[in-house]
């Protein structure tokens, strides 16, 4: 008995290989609903008379099956899902080209709109704070007393102008902070607007952006503006 449905159900996937004009196809280990119940029809076909087969377990065939057509179902909804974000995250992407990401620099940049931003990065409480700003000779342009500040992110603004009040050409400044922190004086970690100039959509990495100062994950921005 077991045998005769083993040999009728290899028969039959054979057969599924062959076309009408008795040549070979292309061999597709995939099983369809219709030949899932097809091979159930030539089980029944083979099947001893005194010996019907369980209900039980054909129940459990059916299920077995149904199961396996859903998971598939729904990973393919789930491919398709993921290509619809991928093209939304690249849509949304392409609105960020011409913005300004707030990443943790060394550098300032001084352009059209004539007004730099940034941020000191103030872990505690800090007095004495000096912003220093300098050119690509290393000289002294500007240097803004901001006196004592508590701890957080410490905005300030420069206006392109130096200790004269003379405007500086466009183009990126050095920048320094330096403070006393516990009594001590100390530099601390600063954060300066970047235009972001194309972006990318990277599976692995998600959104990245590329500024002058390089590329960075979208994730790692701090604020856009």
């Amino acid at each position: 008995m077991s045998n005769d449905i083993n040999a009728a159900s290899s028969s039959y996937l054979d057969s599924l290989r062959w076309n009408k004009d008795n040549k070979p196809q292309e061999k597709n280990d995939t099983l369809t609903q219709e030949d899932f119940f097809s091979l159930l029809t030539q089980q029944l076909s083979y099947q001893d008379p005194s010996k019907p087969a369980d209900n039980d377990q054909m129940i459990a065939q059916m299920t077995n099956f149904t199961m396996a057509e859903g998971i598939s179902n729904l990973n393919s909804k789930f491919e398709m899902l993921s290509a619809s974000m991928t093209s939304n995250s690249a849509l949304q992407a392409s609105t960020l080209v011409g913005k300004k990401a707030l990443l943790e620099s060394d550098t300032i940049n001084i352009g059209s709109d004539q007004l730099a931003k940034g941020s000191v990065i103030a872990t505690q409480p800090v007095e004495d704070l000096v912003i220093s700003i300098y050119d690509d000779k290393n000289q002294l342009v500007r240097k803004m007393d901001m006196g004592s500040q508590s701890a957080g992110a410490l905005k300030f603004e420069w206006d392109g102008k130096n200790n004269d009040k003379v405007q500086m050409p466009d183009g990126e400044y050095k920048i320094k902070a330096e403070g006393r922190l516990n009594g001590t004086y100390t530099s601390l970690p600063m954060a300066t607007f970047k235009n972001i100039d194309s972006v990318n959509v990277n599976g692995a990495n998600g959104i990245v952006i590329n500024t002058s100062s390089g590329a960075v994950k979208l994730t790692d921005v701090a604020e856009i503006a």
